[in-house]
């Protein structure tokens, strides 16, 4: 896929969604830790479903140590995984209230030393929460870049490394949103609604359905 094509796409997105966010529900940094560490394997209704409950309770490092691993499990047990991620969250807690202060560090080599906390995690919160350019890639940008051939990969850091040289940097911040977005509800993994996408007739995939 060629430069120009590339971008009449990105503008097509953006003029389509001019301030896309993620669909997981935060109001801070570390409510959204905690989401993007929740949302592994799982959806972001089943996340939001949980953390509606658990927040107003507790939506800070000390306030979900006081809860215990076991109070935690109790609020998230809908969530696939509950059991490794309700204590993934309760040592990440003490991690950040004993070396960052009960704050979420901007630097990510502070954030993927967080226990649950990989490099897509890291790159949500990154972005999400600071304003930072990282794109972060899941299955559904991943399936996209791929079958678009807008930036194809044999895995996700793959993927990742070729958007960051071919997106340019007016569209870095947003991009991952509206990919994801177009992944989730049109670019679909079984069965993508290529008649009623806006990039149709610039994506290259070739076994375009109605």
């Amino acid at each position: 896929m060629n430069k120009a094509k590339r971008h009449e796409i990105l503008t097509r997105l953006r003029d389509d969604n001019p301030n896309p966010e993620t669909e997981l529900e935060y109001t801070s940094p570390f409510e959204l830790l905690v989401a993007v560490t929740l949302s592994a394997q799982a959806t972001d209704v089943s996340v939001n479903k949980a953390t509606r409950k658990l927040f107003p309770v507790a939506n800070t490092p000390q306030a979900i140590i006081d809860l215990g691993v076991d109070g935690l499990k109790d609020y998230i047990k809908t969530i696939g995984l509950f059991n490794s991620k309700a204590n993934n969250v309760y040592k990440m807690c003490h991690i950040l209230m004993e070396q960052h202060g009960g704050e979420v560090p901007e630097n990510r080599e502070a954030l993927e030393a967080l226990p649950g906390v990989g490099r897509k995690t890291a790159n949500v919160v990154l972005n999400c929460a600071f304003g930072w350019p990282t794109i972060a890639v899941d299955t559904h940008i991943f399936r996209v870049s791929n079958r678009t051939k807008f930036a194809m990969g044999k895995d996700v850091v793959a993927v990742e490394e070729k958007l960051e040289k071919v997106v340019p940097k007016e569209f870095k911040v947003d991009v991952h949103h509206w990919l994801i977005l177009l992944g989730r509800y049109v670019c679909t993994a079984r069965k993508p609604k290529c008649g009623s996408c806006i990039i149709e007739d610039l994506c290259e995939f070739k076994e375009k359905t109605e």
